[in-house]
This record gives C-alpha cells, sequence and structure tokens, in this order.
C-alpha cells in the first residue's frame, strides 16, 4: 500500500538508484516503487509484531494531553503549528523527556496521529509501566512559509533539508521554554517516517551534541550517504544511546536503509536493525514506534523509572 506520505518519491528513488553504485540490482520488486529487492542474511525481524491493541483506545487508565500549538519560526519567517503529546499527569514540578517525531513528504504535523495515535499508544504503555513518560512534539518538516502538503509536493523537497535549522534553533527552543522538560541531550530523541526517517537521520547523526536518541522508519532517499552519516564511527559510537533503523521487506526503499545498516556493522556501531514483512505503510512505522517507545530513555531515565526500566521489551 502506498500512501500519500510516499507517493513522490517514486521519481526520487529513481533518480538516487541511478546515482547509488550500492543498490540492490536483483530481487523481487516491491512497496509499489519498482525498485528492486534483494534481503541479505542481516535482514531480519528482531522485535515481533506487537498486536493491534497497542493504539486502542483503554478505559480506566489515565490520559495524556494532545494540543496543537502555535510557535514563531525565525527560520521560515512566519508562525507555525505543531502537535504536542503531555503525558498522564504531566506536571511543572517534573521534567520529562522529548521525543520530536518527523513525518513523511506528503504528510504535515497531523500524520504521525492519523496514521499511529502516538497518544494512545504512549498512554496505554505508560500505564503498563512498560514506557518512560515523556512528551511527543510533532512538528511540521517542511520549512516553507506555504508548509501545507498539497499541489506537487515533491516541488517541497528542498524544505525537508531546510527544516534542520527550523528543528534546532525554533522547534527546540519553544518546547524547552514552554514545557518543563530535562534539556540536555541524553533526554532528547528523533526519530521519523519515510522522508522523517532520513531528516532523522540526517539530523540526529550530524547533531549527537542535541540527540543521543535516533530513529529511521522506513527513511527516504533524502537521507545522505552513510560516510556522511557517520564519518567518525568511534565518535559516534561514544555518544549514541540508540539507533534504530527499520523497514519492510516489502518495501522498495529498503536498500538505503540496508546501505546504513551494512556500514554500521562494518564499523562497529551499534544499532537495531527490524526488518517486518510489511511495506511503506502505516503498520510499520506504527509497530517500530512501538518498540522504539519501549527503549526510549530507558538508561537515562532508570533512576525515576524504576518500574519502566524493570520491563522487558519483548513484552
Amino acid at each position: 500500500m502506498i500512501l500519500i506520505a510516499s507517493l513522490p518519491l517514486v521519481s526520487v528513488v529513481g533518480q538516487a538508484q541511478e546515482q547509488n553504485p550500492e543498490r540492490p540490482r536483483q530481487g523481487r520488486r516491491g512497496g509499489g516503487f519498482g525498485v528492486p529487492i534483494e534481503l541479505g542474511p542481516d535482514d531480519k525481524q528482531t522485535f515481533p509484531d506487537p498486536a493491534d491493541s497497542i493504539v486502542k483506545k483503554r478505559d480506566g487508565i489515565p490520559h495524556g494531553k494532545l494540543e496543537m500549538i502555535d510557535y514563531e519560526s525565525k527560520a521560515v519567517g512566519t508562525t507555525r503549528k505543531m502537535n504536542i503529546y503531555t503525558p498522564p499527569g504531566y506536571s511543572s514540578e517534573k521534567k520529562y523527556p522529548v521525543l520530536y517525531l518527523l513525518h513523511g513528504i506528503g504528510g504535515d504535523e497531523t500524520e504521525w496521529q492519523r496514521f499511529a495515535t502516538p497518544d494512545v499508544l504512549l498512554d496505554n504503555l505508560i500505564a503498563d509501566g512498560k514506557a518512560v513518560p515523556m512528551i511527543v512534539v510533532m512538528p511540521n518538516g517542511r520549512a516553507q512559509k506555504n508548509d501545507r502538503a498539497e499541489g506537487n509536493v515533491m516541488a517541497s523537497a528542498p524544505s525537508f533539508a531546510a527544516f534542520e535549522k527550523d528543528l534546532l534553533d525554533d522547534v527546540i527552543p519553544t518546547i524547552e521554554s514552554r514545557y518543563s522538560v530535562q534539556a540536555d541531550r541524553e533526554h532528547r530523541a528523533l526519530a521519523g517516517l519515510s522522508m522523517g526517517g532520513g531528516q532523522s537521520l540526517n539530523f540526529g547523526l550530524s547533531n549527537l551534541d542535541t540527540f543521543a536518541w535516533v530513529g529511521g522508519f522506513s527513511s527516504a532517499p533524502n537521507m545522505k550517504t552513510s560516510e556522511e552519516l557517520v564519518p567518525d564511527p568511534e565518535q559516534t559510537k561514544e555518544q549514541l544511546e540508540l539507533l534504530w533503523l527499520s523497514c519492510g521487506n516489502k518495501d522498495g526503499l529498503i536498500g538505503f536503509s540496508q546501505r546504513l545498516q551494512r556500514y554500521l556493522t562494518k564499523n562497529g556501531v551499534p544499532h537495531i536493525w527490524n526488518v517486518d514483512s510489511h511495506g511503506h505503510d502505516p503498520t510499520h512505522w506504527r509497530n517500530n514506534l512501538y518498540h522504539f517507545a519501549l527503549l526510549l530513555f530507558q538508561q537515562t531515565s532508570a533512576d525515576e523509572q524504576p518500574a519502566a526500566a524493570a520491563k522487558s521489551t519483548s513484552d
């Protein structure tokens, strides 16, 4: 199933495959992109698919709050919006870690909520003591004055690269001025789907002084080369708490994540590589967000969240 989040990527895939000598050249075609898929011995499912009930709203448990806020973006020169989840029992007397969650090329600040209801998913995990209470920030990764996903959304591709400045200079300072957060790299995570996955790898791995937890779910061809992303493997090993890569084995974009995964393995950089049986679709993004959230901030928050830290991620 190909969604608006990824439809325009077909042309990008074709261009990137022509330029990328490491591309897979044989195997089945998948994901609707017409790109050959070749699976290797490392391309296995590391975590089982969770039940659909992970995003079923439950009565009788505390619920967090979802709100849309405006902020002034100096980088873009306009007022922009982002969707914010605060966990159950949010209080200014406590400081929380923050997950910044980025969308695909055809989406906006509402896409994650439409595809995966992170508020319900986190409410359930927190109620079960499996996740650290965290704030989730879902901004608009299209850093231009008209940031709506309309017309030829592929034309807005350069604005996704430009979002790095908006994220670092406007989004994060806004969150840290309005919410009670732990404002250090150990308590900041960055992850995204498709185009947002590429952004997360590009921005997160290039700014390890800002983010210690990075995830790319079926990342798009906007991701930089492996050598650009991890120019100094030893430094990356020192600074990263978690690097999560995932893709479905029916996703024609898998070659881009495979390339990075092979490079990380060759250079001894710890990471998680989860290849499930899905395509470029919301089920993959939802499931991998679930497993990523189970691991987030567990080491740095262990003293504050002993119950969560003690839970197995395989539950």
